[in-house]
C-alpha cells in the first residue's frame, strides 16, 4: 500500500496572494518597477510563444455581462484566470472587473499557488500595451491620449510613462469625476495631465492613443478621420463580442497587431472586420519574423483583448516576488492523507471532533 511520507504531508500545501498583500508587494517593489518586471516576464513568454497550448477564452454572457475563464499550459506549468466583465456593478459598489487565478504543476496537478488577480490584471494589462508599443510606435513619442479613465487607467498611464518615458497625457472620460479621480492619483509623477472637452481634443497632437472604456457597446470612441498619420493605437477597451471602440475605416488604413487570433477574431476590433482581413500575432514581431512598425507615418494598431499567456507571466512574477518578500499564506486546499487511495478516511478523522449535537449528525 503507498502512503505518503511525513515530509510529502507537510508539503501538501497552495501558496496564496489575497488583494491586501499583493497591494502591499507592488507598493514594496514599487508600481513603476513592477510594470518593468511584469513587462519583462510577459516578453520573456511571448519570446517562446510555440512552447504554449492555447486556446480562446471561454465566456458565459448574460445581459449585463461575461464571465470568463482562460486556460493557458507548457510542459511544466498549468494555469488559468477567472475574471469578469460587467460595466454596470460600478452601481452597486462592486469592481467592473474581479479576478483570482492559480498556477499549477503540470506533473502532478498540484495547484502551487492561488492568487487575486484583479488588480494583478491590471498590471499585466499595462505591461502588455508597453510591451506592444515598445515594438509599434515611433521611438520619438512623448505624448498620450488616454480615454476612458476607470480603472485601468493609472496603470496603463504610469506604464507608460515608466517605460517608454511618455511625459504628456491628454486624458478624456465622459464622466468628469473620473477624470478628477486620474488627475489626483497622477499627481505625485512627473506627468503633465491635460484634461480635455472631447475625444477629438485629446487625441489631436498625441502620438499614442490608448482606448479603455467599459461599456458593452459596438461603438465608434475614435474615428478614421481623427487619427495623424504616425499614431500607434492602444485598443484596450473591445474586449468581447458585440464590444468595440475603433471604426471599421481606421483599421483598414492601419497595420494591425494582436495577441492570439482566434479569440481576437471573436472578441477584439477585428469582428466588425472581414475573415481575411489580414493582421499579425505579435509573437512574431517579437521574434522578428514578421516586421513590426515600418515607416514614420504608419499608423499601427494593438487590438488587444487580453489573452491567458499574460495571466500565467503574471501569475509566476507575482508568486516569485511575493516569495522573496515573504508575503505568502499557506492554504490547505489538497489533503495529506496517509494512504492516497484512502481519501474516505478524511471523513473518518473529521467525524471524531464533531460535536454529538451537529445538526448533521442529529
Amino acid at each position: 500500500m503507498t502512503r505518503t511520507s511525513n515530509s510529502a504531508s507537510q508539503a501538501m500545501h497552495t501558496d496564496f496572494l489575497d488583494y491586501g498583500r499583493a497591494a502591499r508587494l507592488i507598493t514594496q517593489i514599487g508600481i513603476i518597477e513592477c510594470l518593468q518586471g511584469m513587462t519583462h516576464a510577459i516578453e520573456q513568454d511571448f519570446m517562446r510563444w510555440q512552447d504554449f497550448a492555447k486556446s480562446a477564452r471561454i465566456g458565459n454572457y448574460s445581459q449585463d455581462g461575461v464571465i470568463e475563464l482562460m486556460p493557458i499550459s507548457d510542459a511544466t506549468d498549468y494555469a488559468f484566470k477567472y475574471v469578469n466583465g460587467h460595466p454596470v456593478n460600478t452601481r452597486n459598489g462592486l469592481p467592473t472587473v474581479m479576478a483570482f487565478g492559480a498556477r499549477a504543476s503540470m506533473a502532478n496537478g498540484m495547484p502551487v499557488f492561488l492568487s487575486e488577480l484583479t488588480l494583478t490584471t491590471a498590471l499585466r494589462t499595462a505591461a502588455t500595451s508597453v510591451m506592444a508599443a515598445r515594438h509599434l510606435m515611433r521611438p520619438d513619442s512623448r505624448c498620450m491620449a488616454l480615454i476612458g479613465n476607470g480603472s485601468q487607467s493609472e496603470f496603463q498611464a504610469l506604464a507608460f510613462h515608466g517605460v517608454l518615458g511618455i511625459d504628456t497625457l491628454r486624458i478624456h472620460d465622459i464622466d468628469e469625476m473620473a477624470m478628477r479621480k486620474l488627475q489626483k492619483n497622477l499627481a505625485l509623477y512627473p506627468v503633465n495631465v491635460i484634461s480635455c472637452a472631447s475625444i477629438a481634443e485629446a487625441v489631436d497632437g498625441a502620438d499614442i492613443i490608448t482606448t479603455v472604456t467599459a461599456d458593452k457597446a459596438c461603438a465608434t470612441i475614435v474615428r478614421a478621420d481623427m487619427v495623424a498619420p504616425g499614431t500607434h493605437i492602444n485598443a484596450v477597451g473591445g474586449d468581447c463580442p458585440g464590444k468595440t471602440e475603433l471604426e471599421a475605416a481606421l483599421l483598414d488604413k492601419s497595420s494591425v497587431f494582436v495577441e492570439f487570433e482566434p479569440q481576437t477574431r471573436i472578441e477584439g476590433e477585428l469582428q466588425q472586420m472581414p475573415a481575411d482581413f489580414s493582421v499579425t500575432e505579435f509573437w512574431r514581431v517579437l521574434q522578428q519574423l514578421s516586421p513590426g512598425r515600418q515607416t514614420p507615418n504608419q499608423i499601427t494598431i494593438f487590438d488587444s483583448v487580453g489573452f491567458a499567456l499574460e495571466d500565467y507571466s503574471a501569475l509566476r512574477y507575482m508568486h516569485a516576488r511575493a516569495q522573496e518578500a515573504g508575503l505568502l499564506q499557506q492554504l490547505e486546499l489538497i489533503p495529506a492523507l496517509k494512504d492516497p487511495k484512502n481519501l474516505f478516511d478524511l471523513l473518518n478523522t473529521q467525524t471524531t471532533n464533531i460535536p454529538a449535537s451537529d445538526p448533521v449528525l442529529a
